[in-house]
């Protein structure tokens, strides 16, 4: 089963009060839309992220999110929503996101993909908590009310025959197409976190609610043995080289590292504590699943992996030629775009077991955010 998300961006976003549109304009040292993305990339039950951008914005969004695939949207909503459509024909599933709401929690995406094992549709909701009045001040009741978020999920045979069939004016969102062509919407708890900015205001509100993070930092350290006949694996990448590492797993001595530093930002032990090598189904695994593992302890917390520094400590292989693939592999492990994956390499002047041609070491640190006062 596919599942895809897109995200409408095509907005100019006048009523934020900026020249530039809102979804790309900097809060917390990103661009809006930035947020989103990353949240549902990093998304392990999400295979592809979408964006619906308007006329002259692909400068903006490639500033934003580099390599970020794109849609040319439409003059309204839902035109640029079935631009997306028509896009990603094939796919099984599909949440529909705007981009004016940046602050995506994990947990929202997994109860609206939850919730379509019963329902061909579903859209996270806040009960109304104001006292509501017309506009003779009469109070309307507020029992069974509630505000709409997004993102909102649909099988996409039922979203795609909605917009099809749809024959109403300009709809709000993409829910109440799919209800009006029968089918029954779920309704599961949405998040403070996903609320919508529009006016300047809204702008200061989020910065506000992203300034309670704290950024935390940490090292990860590792060393496997040189061995002939083993294949050689550094930074999710094969190198040929005549010997490879030696260890329980694939021996990938950066990936260890780096899934030690990630580990320990959170104080969550280090990779021998989730994978011990004295587990026979771990013999030969493949070490990017031990990262993504971390990465999706930290993303639990509502943290988010924003920087990686690793160094490789060998005489033999360059790591050069490699340097540029490892980043990228890096960088798809941790929901980062390469120019936050670093990668260097030294040798050790020929002194000690790296300087004689005996193993690799690799030294990482990771930095990550999160919501300030969370637990370890």
């Amino acid at each position: 089963m596919t599942t895809v998300a897109l995200i409408v961006a095509a907005g100019t976003g006048s009523r934020s009060g900026s020249a530039l549109p809102k979804q790309y304009r900097p809060i917390g040292g990103q661009a809006m839309l930035a947020w989103s993305h990353a949240a549902l990339s990093r998304h392990p039950a999400i295979d592809q992220v979408l964006v619906a951008i308007g006329t002259g914005q692909q400068e903006a969004l490639h500033a934003a999110v580099p390599g970020a695939t794109f849609v040319m949207g439409g003059a309204t909503r839902r035109a640029s929503v079935a631009a997306g459509l028509a896009a990603l024909d094939g796919a099984s599933r599909i949440l529909i996101h705007d981009a004016a709401r940046p602050f995506l929690p994990p947990a929202v995406i997994d109860r609206l993909l939850a919730a379509l094992d019963t329902h061909s549709g579903a859209i996270p909701v806040l009960p109304v908590a104001d006292t509501l009045v017309d506009h003779a001040a009469a109070v309307t009741p507020r029992d069974g009310l509630y505000r709409v978020q997004t993102p909102q999920a649909f099988h996409m045979a039922a979203l795609v025959a909605a917009h099809a069939g749809w024959t109403g004016g300009e709809a709000t969102d993409d829910a109440q197409m799919v209800r009006a062509a029968g089918h029954a919407i779920a309704l599961i708890e949405g998040d403070p976190m996903l609320e919508k900015i529009t006016f300047p205001a809204d702008i200061a509100a989020a910065e506000a609610r992203l300034g309670a993070r704290e950024t935390r930092s940490a090292s990860g350290f590792d060393v496997h043995r040189l061995e002939d006949g083993e294949a050689l694996w550094l930074g999710g990448v094969r190198i040929p080289h005549h010997q490879g590492l030696s260890g329980h797993s694939d021996a990938d001595v950066a990936l260890h590292a780096i899934t030690d530093a990630v580990l320990g930002t959170i104080a969550a032990g280090d990779i021998g504590t989730h994978f011990p090598p004295s587990d026979p189904q771990w013999r030969g695994a493949e070490s990017g699943q031990f990262l993504q593992h971390a990465r999706q302890l930290v993303e639990a917390k509502g943290g988010t992996i924003t920087f990686i520094d690793l160094t490789l400590m060998c005489e033999a292989p360059k790591i050069g030629p490699h340097r540029a693939a490892m980043q990228q592999r890096i960088a798809e492990l941790c929901g980062l775009t390469t120019d936050r994956v670093s990668v260097k390499a030294t040798t050790t002047e020929r002194l000690g077991f790296t300087g004689r041609g005996e193993g690799i070491a690799a030294q990482a640190m990771a930095t990550i955010t999160l919501p300030a006062g969370a637990s370890a």
